[in-house]
Formats: C-alpha cells, sequence, structure tokens
C-alpha cells in the first residue's frame, strides 16, 4: 500500500509541475494578445467617437427644441415660473454641447 502512495504522490507531483508549466506558459501567450486586443479596442472606440459626439449635438438640438415648445406655451398659460423651465431645458441642451466639444478635446480627436 505504502508502494502504491509513493507512486502516486510522485505522479501528482509531476502533474502539478506540469500544468503549472502549461498555465504560466499560456498566460505569456494570452498577454501578447492582450496587447493587441487593447489596441484593437482603442482603435474601434476613436472610430466611434465622431459620431457619439455628433448624437450628442443631434440630442442637444432636440432638447432644445422641446425646450422652446414648453417654454413657449407656459409663457403663453401666463405660469410664473417661466424663467425656471427656461433655465433648465436650455441648460441641458447647452450641458450637453459643451460635454461633447470638451470630451472632445481632452482626448485630442
Amino acid at each position: 500500500m505504502k508502494k502504491w502512495s509513493k507512486k502516486l504522490k510522485g505522479r501528482t507531483l509531476k502533474t502539478g509541475v506540469l500544468t503549472a508549466f502549461g498555465l504560466i506558459i499560456s498566460l505569456i501567450a494570452k498577454s501578447q494578445d492582450g496587447n493587441a486586443g487593447i489596441n484593437e479596442a482603442n482603435t474601434q472606440v476613436r472610430s466611434y467617437f465622431e459620431s457619439g459626439t455628433n448624437l450628442m449635438y443631434a440630442i442637444g438640438a432636440i432638447l432644445g427644441l422641446i425646450g422652446a415648445v414648453k417654454v413657449y406655451s407656459k409663457w403663453n398659460a401666463g405660469d410664473q415660473d417661466t424663467s425656471k423651465v427656461a433655465a433648465a431645458w436650455f441648460g441641458s441642451c447647452i450641458f450637453l454641447v459643451v460635454v461633447a466639444t470638451i470630451i472632445k478635446s481632452f482626448f485630442g480627436m
């Protein structure tokens, strides 16, 4: 019985060493692919960036139009809080335009 357990322990030790060696080799190989993947992701994000900022400008324009209609209807109704509503709507569309411009200049696009 002791003979069998010694043989088994030696075999599991060799198997464990070979498994660890295989994992180290695979990690080294994957790290090279990881750099390529990061570079590919960088390229893809930069290619979509212009479309994203144009989308933010379009959303800002739509918010400006909706805000103009809301403010006009409140103004015609004689509501007292027209200036608050105007500041909120137009502030949000200005915020979108400014954020898109700042992000564009921050990332050097």
